[in-house]
């Protein structure tokens, strides 16, 4: 291949674009595909006007309609699954059999799902052994660029690359003890290599591998293992004949010793993280040589969070990867799946606060300015960088940004304000209290949220129905819920939650230094879409935000009611936080309103209180050398808003779909009564890494998948718990779903509860008798 027939690479683009459509377009016709309200064809249609509409909206915000620029990233649901589908890994004949890997069907459990690098997105993980017969059997990625064509865009297609996609995948349940995926690398190189001349020969000039595994430190693999893959990976594609043009990108963090790697290939482009990394300076001079080569991708709009930014430092980092190579293109630095569409749809916010931020679309014009200044020069774009820096100087100086009150009682803090009893002591006041049984069954918080729920809801924010009547209708949904448990045999209830439309955003609602969206809508997975909430200010309480709520709920029942909390770790990763202060300060600012929520839940006689962290893993920096550091204040932020809990008052958390094992220590140091943890998907191998660490404090380990509409039946929810209760001490060990209940429907939820008691019940009778694990 000739140098001089190497298209150039765009000199702005984007690494993807929300899927989901800018109302949820795509959510509503996957679901109504479910429900069977729509066939496939009608489905696959729909789909295809978003990915038109995508196309035309990108053009239009200034990327090229021809040249490659705009990225041909779309996905009915996961792109791991869907790279997986593409060389065979999973085989799915058509969207039924790929949404059974999804989300399950009668005959077969779904795939496990975890989270996708240090982002609120989840994956699913393949299962891939030596038995596993690679070849190419999905053709939509070749389809999806031909669309485009036909409507008249030369667009670059996207995939997980090979050495991400080996990484991410676990062992089948035939490989033998050891096997390690990125093992048959050499087996799926020739599938890819197949694609590229597919894509070829459709007309791609560009295509783009997605290897964030490059830039982790997180991953089963060691970074060593990685690069030889990444090695033997690129150097083996980049020597297919007649391919189209290899763009490799790195989100999430610094590529680091990989650039090197890459840079010794035939890849034509690398694309950089310079928004989580930083331009290497210390490169030695062959790898300097290879890099003058190449077309450097600068990341450096943010592609994780939702501020306008600083786009004249932006455009320093552009000019000084000149000094590399004088090829360079800007782009995000993650794909744009990670914030909402466009700012322009959420007038309700103050027009002050609207100036600071940028959405997907507002994204996509910055990086089309900074390709007009690498190209026209710095000049050519001074008044669009004087005015990013004027609106960053405005956020940094508003009102409510810095409370004095607030940081007051931070700066008084001291080291008992983060100490409880000893557990010892505690075990015993709450044993007293409470009078639990062994194994005690409860549910995680949430229970459905009912079309009558929801209609209630929109016609309270429709001014259809005042407070009183909302407050009315919610107390009978929660005199329903409690019934309800108490029916089914639970013995921990919860009120339901009927009053929260989000985990985070209900608590941002009530916290100053908060603003929420209308339309800020984000993927987590799947269909299932959050609204993060914008986290701007100093955070403090003005009132209680749970506690009539749970006293109403407690006043039904003689069994004790769960106060349900939302813990700092997860309100700051599943909201767009400041980034003016370390994330420990504003860590700390939440936990101290949840401190005072608890203390009031006491007050009203609540003696169990949860609070939530599942995104404690989620926000673990891929770098070893920066995961102590967050350790440590991640806990000591938890430890802040449980530390002022009376002793005979329980403090419950969960965490779910993670690999706890690198964690664990992390979550003992939580100092939490009781743990609720995912393990159902991954039948619970998690249970080794508790035995393993001799975790001593209470632990719920899941025995129900709530992201699946299957109903496990009694013997497999035995056969989980049973599992769970040969390496975990009777005292110990609680029962409990995976996660909140607020996705599914009730006559799944109620049919499931009963079996999981059922469950109970059964493996109870064996724990008396003595002989579970015999």
């Amino acid at each position: 291949m000739e140098s001089v027939s190497i298209p150039a690479f765009p000199t702005g683009t984007i690494l993807g674009y929300p899927r989901i459509g800018r109302r949820r377009e795509l959510k509503r016709a996957v679901e109504a595909f479910w429900r069977g309200d729509i066939d496939v064809t009608e489905l696959e249609s729909r789909a295809r006007e978003l990915r038109r509409a995508t196309r035309e909206r990108l053009a239009e915000l200034g990327l090229g309609r021809t040249d490659s620029s705009i990225p041909e990233s779309f996905s009915f649901y996961d792109q791991v699954l869907d790279a997986a589908v593409t060389v065979g890994a999973v085989s799915a004949a058509d969207l039924d059999a790929y949404f059974a890997f999804a989300r399950g069907d009668a005959s077969r459990a779904p795939l496990e799902m975890t989270k996708w690098f240090d982002s609120n997105y989840h994956y699913l993980v393949p299962e891939i052994g030596p038995e596993t017969e690679f070849r190419l059997t999905g053709d939509r990625i070749v389809a999806e660029f031909l669309e485009a064509k036909a409507d008249g865009f030369l667009t670059r297609p996207v995939i997980v690359g090979p050495v991400t996609l080996l990484a991410l995948a676990k062992p089948s349940a035939e490989a033998p003890d050891g096997f390690a995926p990125l093992s048959r690398l050499e087996d799926v190189l020739p599938v890819y290599a197949e694609l590229l001349g597919r894509l070829r020969a459709a007309g791609a000039e560009w295509v783009q591998l997605d290897e964030p595994a490059l830039v982790s430190e997180s991953l089963p693999d060691t970074a060593d293992t990685l690069r030889a893959a990444a090695a033997a990976a690129y150097g083996r594609l980049g020597r297919v004949e007649d391919r189209p043009q290899l763009f490799v990108a790195a989100p999430y963090a610094e590529l680091g010793a990989a650039l090197a790697t890459l840079a010794g290939t035939e890849v034509e482009a690398i694309g950089l993280d310079l928004v989580r990394g930083n331009i290497p300076a210390d490169l030695f001079d062959c790898t300097r040589d290879a890099l003058k080569t190449k077309t450097l991708v600068g990341g450096v709009i943010d592609g994780h969070n939702i501020w306008r930014g600083d786009l004249a430092a932006a455009f320093a980092k552009l000019e000084l990867l000149r000094e590399l190579s004088p090829r360079v293109a800007v782009s995000t630095s993650t794909s744009l799946l990670h914030v909402p569409h466009d700012t322009a749809d959420e007038p309700q916010l103050e027009a002050r606060l609207l100036s600071w931020l940028a959405f997907a679309d507002q994204k996509v014009a910055q990086v089309a300015t900074l390709a007009a200044g690498l190209e026209r020069g710095a000049a050519a774009i001074r008044g669009a960088l004087a005015e990013a820096s004027a609106a960053l100087a405005d956020r940094l100086s508003a009102p409510g940004v810095r409370v004095p009150a607030v940081r007051e009682r931070l700066a008084g803090l001291a080291s008992a304000d983060f100490e409880r009893a000893p557990y010892r002591q505690r075990v015993a006041e709450q044993d007293a209290a409470l009078s639990l049984p062994a194994l005690p069954t409860t549910t995680i918080g949430s229970f459905p949220q009912t079309a009558e729920i929801r209609r209630a809801r929109a016609a309270l924010a429709a001014g259809r129905l005042d407070a009183a009547g909302y407050e009315a209708e919610m107390r009978e949904e929660i005199r329903r819920v409690v019934a309800l448990q108490e029916e089914l045999g639970l013995d921990v209830l919860v009120h339901g939650e009927p009053e929260r439309n989000d985990m985070v955003q209900y608590f941002a609602e009530q916290l100053d230094g908060f603003a929420v969206t209308v339309n800020g809508w984000v993927q987590s997975y799947g269909s299932r879409c959050t609204r993060p909430s914008i986290l701007w200010g100093d955070v403090s309480r003005p009132a209680p935000m749970t506690v009539e709520w749970s006293r109403f709920a407690q006043s039904l029942t003689a069994k004790p009611m769960k106060g349900m909390l939302t813990g700092p770790v997860t309100i700051l990763a599943w909201s767009f936080v400041r980034d003016d202060q370390p994330l420990a300060d504003t860590a700390n600012q939440v936990a101290l309103a949840l401190r005072d929520e608890i203390a009031d839940l006491e007050d009203a006689g609540i003696r169990i209180v949860q609070v939530d962290e599942p995104a404690l893993r989620e926000l673990l920096p891929l770098k070893r050398a920066a995961q102590a550091a967050y350790l440590d204040w991640s806990v000591a932020s938890f430890r802040l808003a449980t530390g002022g809990a009376d002793a005979a008052t329980q403090v419950h958390t969960h965490l779910c779909y993670s690999e706890f094992g690198v964690v664990i220590d992390a979550i003992r140091a939580l100092d939490a009564d009781v743990t609720s943890i995912e393990a159902a998907r991954s039948r619970m191998e998690v249970v080794d890494d508790l035995s393993r660490s001799r975790f001593d404090h209470g632990i719920g380990p899941g025995v129900y998948d709530i992201h699946s509409p299957r109903v496990p039946g009694v013997g497999e929810l035995t056969e989980l718990l049973t599992l769970a209760a040969a390496r975990i001490p009777e005292r110990q060990l609680w029962v409990n779903p995976d996660c909140g209940l607020k996705t599914r429907g009730y006559d799944e939820t109620v049919a499931s509860l009963r079996h999981v008691v059922a469950a109970a019940r059964a493996v109870r009778e064996h724990v008396g008798a003595g002989t579970v694990g015999a």
